[in-house]
């Protein structure tokens, strides 16, 4: 059984709609363009093939984090570098 769509009782409430609509776009868009870069990164059979990778990769975990978008904060980017790195480190031994 599908929700029923509520009008909003207020101008309020539909200003809310809109801005949870665009949020929701925005962090849907970062988080997959994330994945991908991660996937390459993962997927990389020389260091120097990841290494094209990383920098782009950091720059959207870096962004994601100051504009705390996808569910990303400091953190939990460097976290995720910090994977990245023990990646890299894998593929040069």
């Amino acid at each position: 059984m599908a929700a029923k769509k509520m009008v909003p009782p207020n101008k309020s409430c539909l200003k809310r709609q809109r801005q949870a609509a665009k949020a929701n776009a925005a962090n849907r868009s970062a988080r997959s363009a994330i994945r991908t870069s991660l996937g390459i990164v993962r997927k990389a059979k020389t260091k120097e093939e990841a290494l094209k990778e990383v920098p782009r990769l950091y720059s959207m975990l870096d962004k994601a984090a100051v504009k705390r978008r996808a569910g990303f904060n400091k953190n939990r980017a460097s976290n995720y570098k910090s994977k990245v790195g023990k990646l890299l480190n894998k593929l040069g031994a």
